[in-house]
């Protein structure tokens, strides 16, 4: 579940209750920037599926900034979950963590990248450390192997595709991000449509106008017959609020939904 869950991360990734709903404005058009996400403070629980098999849940939230090396950071956590009640699977707790900055071009770029394996007690399992005066990445992975690669710019850990992926949805413009993972660089590349299509989720009122964007990943391995090939949609709105994302396995596609979307105005 956890690799499925992943595979998901690698692509993406109003102040009102959590579990009510919202209705926001379609967008004017124009593309957000970086800037934008930070205006408010947004929470997100996706629910993750294969076939009729309720795998997991997903939460995304962005926490307040703090220093890293001398420079003001963004702090980006995931937290899976897996379903307990379905046999074999058990009891899965991680916490994803991405310090990143914005770079001079207004993209998301990592500085610090760890995860905790909290259901078995393992903290800082992986490290991924960006040295951009060295210009290598350091890592640790699971196993204990320990290397550096060379940096290619700009340098994610993968988990700033959940806000780089936001800031083309919608365009018409392809884009292209470079990720270290699994000891060796790879890349995620999209093609995005400025198309719009209509499509229902559970925290919006009837039905909303979302783009869908497709893409493929680039020396990134891929677990469970993950083939590389993905779709996601994006709502139209302002924000461009990750929705959905749909990813081909062996034996059809994980799909991982949003549920639960919290928008609170800072």
């Amino acid at each position: 579940m956890k690799k499925i869950v992943l595979a998901f991360l690698c692509f993406f990734y109003l102040s009102t209750n959590l579990f009510s709903q919202h209705s926001y404005p379609a967008s004017s058009g124009n593309q957000p920037i970086m800037d934008d996400f930070f205006t408010v403070k947004e929470t997100f629980l996706y629910e993750v599926k294969y076939g009729f098999l309720k795998l997991g849940w997903v939460e995304v939230e962005l926490l307040s900034d703090t220093l890293y090396n001398g420079i003001t950071s963004k702090h980006l956590v995931t937290e899976i979950r897996s379903n307990s009640r379905i046999p074999l699977v058990g009891k899965e707790l991680d916490l994803f963590h991405s310090l990143f900055f914005i770079n001079k071009d207004g993209i998301p770029v990592t500085s610090y990248y760890w995860k905790d394996n909290v259901d078995e007690d393992k903290y800082k399992e992986i490290v991924y450390e960006f040295d951009r005066i060295e210009n290598v990445v350091r890592y640790k992975e699971e196993d204990d192997t320990r290397d550096t690669l060379d940096l290619v710019e700009p340098a994610t850990s993968g988990q700033e595709i959940f806000f780089f992926s936001r800031l083309y949805a919608g365009s018409d413009i392809n884009s292209r991000l470079p990720v270290y993972v699994t000891k060796k660089l790879g890349y995620i590349n999209m093609t995005n449509s400025s198309k719009i299509e209509m499509r229902k989720y559970a925290p919006f009122d009837g039905n909303v106008e979302t783009y869908l964007s497709e893409g493929t990943t680039e020396n990134i391995d891929g677990p469970f017959g993950f083939s590389g090939d993905f779709r996601a949609w994006f709502l139209a709105d302002d924000l461009r609020v990750p929705l959905e994302a749909r990813v081909k396995v062996l034996f059809g596609n994980a799909i991982v939904r949003l549920i639960e979307y919290k928008r609170e105005e800072l």
